[in-house]
């Protein structure tokens, strides 16, 4: 699989590349495009203050232009909360998309968004303080009608960045299990 991986809110970090490099063992081709041009954070905060200074129209810009010269291959769309939201708005406006993986976030699904049975997985904090039950029942709902096949997997008492072993949210057995399971769905597409 050709697979765009987004990074967080606190930038292209280890975990990100991490990540990249546990699916190219897998097999799978990985780009981790850089969206904040070189910029982490170490906190959640300063990395929201960044990104809203930056804003989501440049971010969705950059992130097109660095998916752009893939698209043709069909892509499965992945990314980490920021990522993640990233991800799924490109995934569900290309109609050549694989796939959407999305780990610790997602975003506003377009009235308008129509996808041909797109695999969607979901992996979540529960309780995740960005990614609520309510909003979360309502994203199922609405990514339902937009015709994609989604599952959802949740961890409860993880933190909402587990998948990163070097932030305090790290959940070691969160994390095993959320790769266990992607992997298998990437294996699947």
């Amino acid at each position: 699989m050709n697979i765009m991986l987004f990074h967080s809110t606190q930038g292209l970090r280890p975990a990100v590349r991490e990540a990249a490099d546990r699916l190219r063992a897998a097999g799978h081709e990985v780009w981790t495009p850089d969206l904040f041009e070189g910029r982490t954070f170490d906190s959640i905060e300063e990395g929201v203050a960044f990104k809203d200074g930056v804003g989501k129209d440049e971010l969705l810009r950059r992130a097109v232009l660095a998916a752009a010269p893939y698209s043709e291959r069909g892509l499965v769309y992945a990314g980490f909360s920021l990522g993640a939201a990233i991800a799924q708005t490109l995934a569900l406006g290309d109609d050549k998309a694989r796939g959407l993986l999305l780990l610790h976030g997602t975003s506003d699904v377009a009235p308008n968004a129509a996808v041909d049975a797109l695999p969607v997985q979901l992996h979540v904090a529960e309780p995740d303080p960005f990614e609520t039950d309510d909003w979360l029942s309502a994203w199922y709902l609405q990514m339902g009608r937009t015709g994609a096949d989604v599952e959802v997997y949740r961890y409860p008492g993880a933190g909402h960045l587990y998948t990163d072993p070097d932030l305090p949210d790290h959940d070691a057995q969160a994390a095993e299990a959320t790769w266990r399971v992607a992997l298998g769905f990437l294996d699947s597409l």
